[in-house]
């Protein structure tokens, strides 16, 4: 039986981090979709194309890979896309108490949803997106942090 998974976020922008954890999806799962969220609740940074075309970049070396942006809910995305399991990253024990409630919730709307919960090695535990734009912002490196393309994308937000 094929297992396909979706990993869903907003991914503004695609982090070292979130790379690790596709990577590692990509060998457990027969294909992984990153799902691109637009999330009204949120201001990016940049748009949903931009972010769907940074990962894509990012990820392209990947065969069994797919990035696609989204509107709406992560169970109904999910679920077009035949995706079984959906991959979350827990970088601290902080993260747990709303993955936790979140995957609840999803199982609530979709009896058939399954939360797989994934921990980034130790030297991506502590990057969030939310850090990588305000270092940037700010004209620190960002190097460390996000693939070269990314990086490249965050000096010419600074710049705008």
């Amino acid at each position: 039986m094929k297992r396909n998974a979706v990993y869903p976020g907003t991914f503004d922008p695609i982090t070292n981090g979130h790379q690790d954890l596709v990577r590692r999806a990509a060998g457990i799962f027969d294909k992984v979709v990153v799902a691109v969220a637009a999330n009204p609740n949120k201001t990016p940074m940049f748009s949903l194309q931009q972010r769907v075309e940074m990962a894509r970049q990012v990820l392209q070396d990947l065969p069994n890979v797919e990035v696609e942006g989204y509107e709406g809910l992560t169970v109904e995305f999910a679920r077009r896309n035949q995706g079984a399991v959906v991959v979350r990253g827990l970088r601290a024990v902080s993260d747990f108490e709303f993955e936790f409630q979140l995957a609840n919730m999803s199982r609530h709307l979709d009896r058939n949803f399954e939360t797989v919960f994934l921990t980034p090695q130790e030297p991506f535990t502590f990057i969030s997106s939310t850090l990588v734009r305000e270092i940037a912002v700010l004209g620190g490196d960002v190097k460390e942090f996000v693939h070269p393309l990314v990086a490249a994308e965050l000096r010419k937000m600074r710049r705008a």
